[in-house]
C-alpha cells in the first residue's frame, strides 16, 4: 500500500520544516522574541507531498528525495558514520512566491506586532527597497525567495530563547534568487549540502553473516564466517532541487566487515577484525570440509565456554564506503558509515567436533 504524507503547513519532503528568520529578529536580541513571529512555514498552496515507487517528492521549497535505488524492507537501517559527523542543522531552500512571501509577513504576521522596530525592519527590507522594492511582485514567474529550512532530526534550537541558542543560519536573512541561479549565500542549497541530506536518507540491509560451525560454538574450533555476494550492494539516494536545477546523488558502498566476538576470549582473523570484500563483492569463504581446522581468511576461535554464563554477543558490522556526484560535474566523499547486528552465541567446550 502506498502512503501519503501530509503536513498542516506544507511539506517537509521527509527531513525539513521550512522557515524564515532575521537577524533583527532573532539573533540581535534573543531574549525579546515574544513579540516577534516564529519562523514562516510555506503557506498550504505552495507546496504538497506525494509518495510513489518509493520517491518521496515536494513542490516549491522542498528537497525531492529519489529512493528508488536505496534499500527496502524493515531490515534495513540508517549509518552510522564512523566519525563525530551530522547532516546540516540547518539551510536556505527557495521557499516562497512574491506573492505567497507578501501574504506571510503582511497579512498573516505583522499585523497586531508591538515591536515597531521589527516591524519597520521587514518592510524597508522587502518592501521599501532596503535592498528589495515590494515584495519582488515585478519578479513573479522569475524566482523565488530563500528561507531557512531546519532540520527536525537535529536540537537546532535550544527551547528556552533566553539562552541565545541560535544556529548558523540566523546569520542570513530571507533572500531572492532568480529561478536556475545558485545563490552564494553562506548555507543556501547546493550539491554539497543535498549529499549530505541524501545520506541521512541512505538505508543499508541488516546483514545475515553465515558460520560453520553455525550454532552453537566450540572451545579452540576455528569458526570460518562469509558473506554472498548477493547479500552485498550498493545502495544509493538522489537529492534534489527542481526549483532551481541541482542535485546530488549518494551512494553507500560495502567495502569490509568487522568481526567482534564479543568477548576478549577470542581470537579472530584476520587480527584485525576487519574482512575485506572479494573482488566478486562477496567476504570470506564457504567452509568446505577438506578444510578441517584449518584458519579461515574471515573468522573466530572461542577460546573460553559460556557454561554458566551468558552468551556471547557476537556483532557482525558492514563498513560502507560514501561518495556522491553532484550538478556540474560536483562530488566527493563522505565519512564511510557502519550498520550492523548482533547474534547471541554460547560457547561449548567438547573433546570431539563434528561439523
Amino acid at each position: 500500500m502506498r502512503v501519503v504524507t501530509k503536513f498542516r503547513c506544507g511539506v517537509v519532503a521527509a527531513v525539513a520544516v521550512v522557515g524564515l528568520a532575521s537577524n533583527a529578529a532573532y539573533a540581535a536580541d534573543p531574549g525579546s522574541l515574544d513579540n516577534h513571529p516564529s519562523p514562516p512555514q510555506p503557506p498550504q498552496i505552495s507546496a504538497s507531498g506525494n509518495a510513489h515507487d518509493n520517491m518521496i517528492s515536494a513542490q516549491v521549497g522542498a528537497v525531492v528525495f529519489d529512493q528508488s535505488k536505496n534499500g527496502k524492507g524493515s531490515s534495513t537501517g540508517p549509518l552510522r558514520p564512523v566519525i563525530d559527523w551530522t547532516p546540516p542543522a540547518c539551510w536556505f531552500a527557495p521557499t516562497y512566491t512574491p506573492a505567497q512571501f507578501k501574504d506571510y509577513w503582511t497579512n498573516q504576521q505583522l499585523p497586531g506586532n508591538t515591536d515597531q522596530s521589527y516591524v519597520k525592519f521587514i518592510y524597508d527590507r522587502y518592501q521599501n527597497g532596503h535592498p528589495y522594492k515590494n515584495w519582488n511582485l515585478d519578479k513573479t514567474g522569475k524566482g523565488y525567495w530563500w528561507t531557512i529550512v531546519f532540520n527536525p532530526d537535529t536540537n537546532y534550537i535550544n527551547a528556552d530563547p533566553n539562552t541565545g541558542n541560535i544556529t548558523a543560519c540566523y546569520t542570513t536573512d530571507g533572500f531572492w534568487a532568480d529561478t536556475k541561479q545558485q545563490p552564494t549565500e553562506p548555507n543556501a542549497l547546493n550539491p554539497q549540502i543535498l549529499s549530505a541530506l541524501a545520506y541521512a536518507q541512505l538505508r543499508v540491509p541488516t546483514i545475515s553473516v553465515s558460520l560453520s560451525p553455525s550454532g552453537k560454538q566450540t572451545v579452540n574450533l576455528n569458526t570460518w564466517a562469509w558473506l554472498d555476494k548477493t547479500t552485498l550492494k550498493p545502495v544509493s539516494v538522489t537529492a534534489s532541487v527542481p526549483a532551481i536545477g541541482i542535485s546530488a546523488t549518494t551512494t553507500a558502498t560495502p567495502v569490509a566487515l568487522h568481526i567482534d566476538p564479543g568477548t576478549p576470549n577470542a581470537t579472530v582473523y584476520p587480527a584485525s577484525g576487519d574482512c575485506p570484500i572479494n573482488p566478486d563483492g562477496s567476504i570470506g569463504t564457504p567452509y568446505q570440509p577438506a578444510d578441517g581446522n584449518n584458519i579461515p581468511p574471515c573468522g573466530l576461535t572461542y577460546l573460553h565456554a559460556t557454561t554458566g554464563g551468558s552468551p556471547y554477543p557476537l556483532r557482525a558490522t558492514i563498513t560502507w564506503k560514501i561518495s556522491w556526484t553532484g550538478t556540474n560535474n560536483t562530488g566527493g566523499t563522505l565519512p564511510n558509515g557502519i550498520f550492523g547486528a548482533t547474534t547471541p552465541l554460547r560457547v561449548q567446550e567438547i573433546q570431539t567436533v563434528v561439523r
